[in-house]
């Protein structure tokens, strides 16, 4: 079975794509360096002849508020275009918990945009909201971090591995569609704020952490509960001593 996934080379896209070889399927992992944009629309016609299984695991190059949304919704509008023609069976689309809630944040408008095109296009299609990454941890860092240190959300999260999210992605794309939204986080609740002062500790980061209920998340005004998934969400099994431990933030604290 013709399978595509559109972003194959990113964090993601390139464990997914590995997991759907081994499982025996023809897979084109499709990004702009392999000839395949979905912005401009460049190669997407080929890409998706014969193909019955599209995943979705392609992030916008820009977070500026209204790239984003230009992203997401042309990607969008591009990829629906060549799926329908070519007959794809099945969309599957990574997103994020909580993004309905998230409206604040530019960010999450395009991620709306984006999950509004799927459920209009027609095409049998199932939405992965996953929590946050352990691998986006830095990122989180680097956009809290000013002069006075680093103010952090200390509303809850569940940040799930790589690994489990390709697992995850993988499984959903070979079943039905859902024609809906499923959920999947890592194995355990922690204090967003918590979670990043031990990171830094880890990393052997000097820097100190506040925790403020106040301090947005991407632009967002976040609840206690805003980035967890329902009681029904499948769960990871990496927890994050577990994926640290073989991280490359790992190896580089060892040679500090």
């Amino acid at each position: 079975m013709k399978i595509v996934v559109i972003g194959g080379s990113g964090l993601i896209g390139g464990k997914v794509v590995e997991r759907l070889r081994q499982r025996g399927h023809e897979v084109l992992a499709a990004s702009p360096a392999s000839g395949v944009n979905t912005l401009t629309g460049e190669g997407l016609e080929q890409a998706m002849a014969g193909a019955q299984i599209v995943v979705d695991v392609a992030n916008s190059p820009s977070f500026e508020d209204q790239a984003v949304l230009d992203f997401f919704e042309t990607s969008g509008r591009n990829l629906f275009a060549a799926e329908k023609k070519a007959g794809v069976k099945h969309h599957l689309a990574l997103s994020v918990v909580g993004t309905d809630r998230l409206a604040a944040s530019g960010y999450f408008r395009g991620k709306i945009a984006q999950e509004k095109i799927i459920r209009a296009s027609g095409v049998p299609y199932t939405i992965v909201h996953s929590t946050q990454f352990f691998e986006f941890l830095s990122s989180i860092v680097k956009s809290a971090t000013g002069e006075q240190g680093i103010h952090v959300s200390s509303a809850l999260m569940q940040p799930i591995a790589s690994d489990d999210v390709a697992d995850a992605v993988t499984d959903y794309a070979l079943g039905t569609p859902v024609n809906g939204v499923v959920e999947i986080a890592g194995p355990d609740k922690v204090d967003m704020s918590q979670l990043v002062e031990r990171f830094l500790k880890l990393t052997h980061d000097p820097h100190q952490v506040f925790a403020d209920a106040r301090t947005p998340y991407f632009g967002a005004q976040l609840e206690k509960d805003t980035l967890l998934p329902a009681a029904n969400a499948r769960l990871g099994r990496i927890g994050f001593q577990s994926w640290f431990d073989h991280s490359s933030y790992a190896q580089a604290a060892g040679k500090a």
